[in-house]
């Protein structure tokens, strides 16, 4: 009789997801100084407070005020009846230096066989649900809040909108686990003062279905436009007034977003969180590589749909175990163990080898911090580096690890 499964996303102005891009502007700024930095940078934000921590080695000198008013700014946070603006928000750092113990594993004379940066294992996950091998529920609630954020800024339609919003897609699949329709949209903004409560409502809700969401379907191939008929459920800010938003109405901190970050429930995840990590931390580079497999995997035509796994040890370069589950939907005949032994002989998963795949050490975390880490699309940007004390304008590749670049020698591999 099939099922239904649901995915969320947040907007850029949700509380966390301020910490989360606060923390990546952090990291790309000591990167974009000193490649060779190593953070982890933690921010909490609430009401006109920011407080920067975590633990940093570098040979760079960064304004950590003016890096995180930046980002408070290209969000939206602007005014002071929000509570939390970037001109008058007081920024606090007790940001210190990376732990020697911590240090002594990862940093090797052979660069190609630095240790990991921490125990743990990392997973990574396709399906062929969209054309960006992800979940339909969650691209579609990302998809929803990208464009919520394009009318906000755009101030032609919906004028009355403030930054903070989350979004909640379910979807009704059939007994094969094929996405049959959207079942029910959930959005929830923050908005503006409306003089009566019951008029914001249905002003809101409307707006909603009769610009936001043919918007988004405009945005979609026609398969996945079509998933969305008349018959859906619909709920708009269903607790009410949505006024006190953002890290007025909510403390955000970094890291507690790793679901929407990653596969929005499908798959699994190991718990670590992304956002203010340079690449020696496996958390985060060892979770896009293992992306980067399942992807080409998938289009490759090995499975439907793939899990992999990847463990390690702390300042230890090989990984413990490289897992793959392809649900029972393998098309080469081969099992699981077998295709993983054959995927473990494609790539190099020691963290170097990861780092120089992905050109990890380039200042490109930021765009990575809302929306999601992976079902990205890949693009190139110039960029200003600094090098030898010079500022040198670089063109860098953004989300890399979202390339189909391994399918032809995974085709040769499996004879497909």
């Amino acid at each position: 009789m099939g099922y239904l499964f649901t995915s969320e996303s947040v907007s850029e102005g949700h509380p966390d997801k301020v910490a989360d891009q606060i923390s990546d502007a952090l990291l790309d700024e000591f990167l974009r100084q000193d490649p060779e930095s190593k953070v982890a940078a933690e921010t909490l934000v609430t009401t006109g407070l920011v407080v920067l921590s975590g633990e940093v080695k570098t040979n760079s000198y960064v304004a950590v005020q003016n890096v995180a008013r930046r980002v408070i700014d290209r969000i939206g946070y602007t005014k002071a009846e929000y509570m939390f603006d970037s001109g008058s928000c007081g920024v606090i750092s007790s940001i210190h230096e990376q732990s020697e113990d911590i240090n002594r594993g990862v940093e090797r004379e052979d660069a190609d066989n630095q240790g990991a940066g921490d125990q743990g294992m990392m997973f990574g996950y396709a399906c062929k649900e969209t054309s960006e091998y992800m979940p339909f529920p969650l691209h579609l609630s990302h998809e929803l809040l990208i464009e919520l954020a394009a009318i906000r800024r755009e101030q032609k339609e919906m004028t009355y909108l403030r930054p903070d919003s989350k979004s909640q897609v379910t979807m009704e699949y059939d007994d094969n686990n094929k996405p049959v329709r959207v079942h029910t949209i959930v959005v929830s903004t923050q908005h503006d003062e409306f003089d009566e409560e019951a008029a914001m409502l249905d002003k809101i809700k409307a707006d909603v279905r009769n610009i936001l969401i043919p918007r988004v379907k405009s945005k979609l191939s026609a398969e996945e436009a079509a998933l969305i008929d008349d018959n859906y459920l619909l709920h708009v800010n269903p607790t009410g007034k949505f006024v006190i938003g953002g890290p007025h109405g909510d403390t955000g901190l970094t890291g507690r977003k790793i679901i929407v970050d990653t596969y929005g429930g499908k798959g699994a995840h190991g718990g670590g969180a992304f956002s203010g990590k340079d690449s020696s931390k496996v958390d985060r580079s060892a979770a896009y590589a293992a992306r980067h497999i399942a992807k080409n995997m998938v289009a490759a035509g090995v499975t439907d749909e793939v899990l992999v796994q990847v463990a390690y040890a702390i300042g230890v370069a090989e990984p413990v175990g490289l897992y793959i589950n392809t649900y029972g939907q393998s098309k080469v005949g081969l099992s699981d163990g077998e295709i993983a032994e054959k995927i473990n002989a494609i790539f190099d998963m020691r963290p170097a080898a990861i780092v120089k795949r992905f050109g990890l050490k380039n200042p490109i975390f930021e765009p990575t911090a809302a929306y999601g880490h992976v079902g990205r699309a890949p693009y190139k940007e110039k960029v200003i580096l600094k090098e030898n004390g010079q500022d040198v304008e670089k063109e860098v590749e953004f989300f890399t690890w979202e390339k189909l670049d391994y399918v032809d020698q995974i085709k040769e591999v499996f004879a497909i």
